[in-house]
């Protein structure tokens, strides 16, 4: 069973580890999620090898209070999509957006949003980034904003500009990190000239740690240009 072969992996020293990484304690961003201590590659070798899991036990998995079990079935669920049949990425899809409440912390997200919800959207209306970019959560925030690097990703900047909008004057640092990211990504991508044509009209409403994020990758006399906006 795939949950006694997590919790063979794990270790009390990782769970310590990861307990104060992810921001678990009162007030944090991870408050009161419970680490097992499986390393993310010995999750990813456990998903691999139940990556044929039905629907069923994967949604199962995937409302466990142990964040390595949640993780595991995101894991298992970006394996299945690129082989799966388009009803059968619907049904993943699907579960996917069901379920965000469970998909509670950054790595979690990041590691499952591009892959599935981003990469199903490409040739679709993706209006329900917007929805999701104005949630009150934290999580489906960061998902729609994460979820655009499949649409970077074929050199398409649009919905990631107008999600970053949406976000601007977001109050979480995560937000500012995520929006920041997937800027730098845009210049990466898709060429740094479109990235800055978007920097020249935000940069100065942006907060700092997402500008910083953004400019990561310019040379210093334009990071040093944007910073003084």
């Amino acid at each position: 069973m795939i949950q006694s072969e997590l919790r063979k992996a794990s270790t009390p020293a990782k769970a310590e580890a990861s307990k104060r990484f992810f921001k678990t304690g009162p007030g944090q961003y991870g408050e009161g999620d419970v680490f097992l201590g499986v390393t993310v590659p010995e999750q990813r070798r456990i998903a691999k090898e139940y990556r044929a899991l039905s629907l069923e036990d994967i949604e199962q998995l995937l409302q466990s209070k142990e964040h390595e079990f949640r993780m595991t079935a995101l894991l298992i669920m970006t394996y299945q999509y690129p082989k799966a049949s388009e009803a059968e990425k619907k049904q993943l899809y699907d579960l996917y957006l069901a379920h965000t409440k469970w998909i509670n912390n950054w790595d979690l997200v990041d590691v499952s949003a591009p892959r599935i919800v981003g990469t199903y959207l490409q040739d679709k209306n993706p209006s329900i980034l917007f929805d999701l970019a104005q949630s009150e959560s934290l999580w489906e925030r960061r998902i729609a904003i994460i979820a655009t690097l499949a649409f970077i990703t074929s050199r398409k900047a649009e919905t990631t500009f107008a999600i970053a909008k949406l976000l601007l004057q977001d109050k979480h640092d995560l937000i500012h990190k995520a929006v920041g990211w997937m800027l730098r990504e845009v210049g990466k991508r898709c060429g740094e000239g479109v990235e800055r044509n978007f920097l020249d009209q935000y940069a100065s409403r942006m907060p700092r740690t997402m500008l910083r994020y953004a400019i990561e990758r310019f040379n210093a006399n334009t990071r040093a240009y944007y910073l003084k906006k």
